[in-house]
């Protein structure tokens, strides 16, 4: 049983029984031998599925002195940081990054005054280099340049300056700077995922919360394991998430600091509360509850107050998610008979149904930009879409065994997902582009599930 129809059984069955300091962005010199043109034509096609990725060159990044840091010297951390980026930009499908290993590094004066002739001997149409560099005042400065070898133009450049503790940010930022140059959609490799890990036999899974970058790295658990879990939810500010936990066989809605590790109950009532989420401006907390046999979707401070009730249809009404101006929600009900997909406005008003392929739809999530709204289809099997607000334009992206549970990368591009395998029941995070082409699987320590991205980093 997937867990969709599991959290949607589970619904049923309950009603019976139951970071850090932010990289700063600079401007950094460049050398007069190297042209400082912006104008280059170079750029990657992502209006469709990617048959042949952009050839990029990400040769280690050298330091102008090396030094011993509280990250490690400096020397080292050009290979690490460079390994970084060719990972997050082969990671979205899009480049074949050539190096860092297996090619010759360059030397410090190389960064700012490239030898086109050896990149475009290698094959590649750009290359990416740049430095590390210990500062007296022990921060570290991640130099990061972007050229076209064949045009010989120089495309962008940018400079961070970070704390030892940090410098992985800066990396991701290198990364998303070629990203974004490249073919002109929105940064999103410096993010973290909240998400559920999964442990132990499918008929008793023990479910930790837990935090990770985009990448994988950084990884730690939030949550002891003593409680089961779901639905973890970033705050807009990113310090708090909201989540559902089964507390005493009941499940009730609670919001975590992730500084000081408190949890705080949202809703302090005998009713069963699931499935929260933020809205767009933080104030509010959107969720269900199960009140004498019906199931609707209520809003709250996020400070917590008095539950407001935004549905009053027989049957189940779950999975709410703000539209990002904050002026729609969409959420699941089945009060046609199935579960289908619905949008109203915030106050509940103006209630309408979306969706009206075949199958059924589930957990719906809005996407960054407005422009689409992903869900789980299910009918056959269980896959990810998309489809507009208005209920135009669906696409399935996905063809696993049992797909669920969208969430969004920061600039409305990738979707991440987990896929539950068939037999084993065993989990795992998933990412997927627009285009449906690109997929990977998210190390994980464990078995993940319930994905939730974060917006860009601060």
């Amino acid at each position: 049983m997937g867990h969709v129809s599991a959290l949607k059984a589970g619904v049923a069955a309950v009603l019976a029984l139951v970071l850090t300091a932010p990289a700063a962005a600079q401007n950094v010199p460049a050398s007069s031998a190297a042209p400082a043109a912006t104008g280059g034509r170079l750029r990657v096609d992502i209006t469709g599925g990617i048959s042949q990725p952009m050839p990029i060159a990400v040769p280690v990044m050298p330091t102008p002195a090396p030094t011993d840091t509280a990250a490690g010297n400096t020397q080292l951390m050009g290979q690490k940081v460079a390994e970084i980026v060719a990972n997050d930009l082969k990671g979205s499908g899009l480049f074949a990054p050539i190096g860092p290993a297996g090619i010759q590094p360059v030397a410090y004066p190389e960064v700012t005054a490239p030898n086109y002739g050896t990149w475009v001997s290698a094959g590649a149409q750009a290359l990416v280099t740049g430095f590390v560099q210990a500062n007296g005042d022990g921060t570290l400065t991640v130099g990061c340049y972007l050229y076209d070898t064949y045009s010989q133009s120089e495309l962008a450049r940018q400079g961070f300056v970070v704390k030892p503790d940090t410098w992985r940010r800066a990396a991701h930022k290198c990364a998303d700077t070629v990203y974004t140059r490249l073919t002109g959609e929105g940064p999103y490799f410096d993010s973290r995922v909240v998400y559920v890990s999964e442990t132990g036999p499918k008929t008793r899974r023990t479910k930790r919360l837990a935090i990770m970058d985009q990448d994988g790295a950084n990884h730690r658990f939030l949550t002891n394991g003593q409680s089961i879990v779901l639905t973890p939810r970033f705050a807009p500010e990113q310090q708090t998430i909201t989540y559902m936990a089964y507390t005493n066989n009941r499940p009730r809605i609670y919001v975590y600091d992730i500084g000081s590790g408190r949890n705080r109950l949202v809703v302090d009532q005998p009713n069963m509360t699931f499935a929260p989420r933020f809205s767009p401006d933080g104030r509010f907390i959107i969720f269900s509850m199960s009140v004498a046999g019906n199931t609707d979707i209520y809003r709250i401070g996020a400070t917590g107050g008095v539950p407001q009730r935004l549905t009053t249809a027989p049957g189940i009404d779950t999975a709410a998610s703000f539209s990002p101006d904050g002026s729609k929600i969409v959420f699941e009900s089945d009060r046609s008979g199935t579960q289908q997909l619905y949008v109203m406005n915030p106050d509940g008003s103006a209630q309408q149904r979306i969706s009206f392929g075949g199958g059924r739809y589930a957990t719906p999530v809005w996407s960054p930009r407005g422009d689409l709204i992903a869900f789980t289809k299910i009918g056959g099997g269980f896959n990810v879409g998309v489809i507009g607000p208005d209920g135009s334009g669906e696409r399935v992206l996905t063809n696993g065994w049992q797909d669920e549970g969208p969430s969004w990368s920061p600039n409305g591009r990738v979707i991440m997902f987990f896929r539950t395998a068939q037999g084993s029941g065993r989990a795992d995070l998933w990412s997927v582009d627009l285009t449906g082409v690109n997929e990977r699987r998210i190390p994980t320590p464990l078995d993940g599930s319930d994905p939730a991205w974060s917006p860009l980093l601060p």
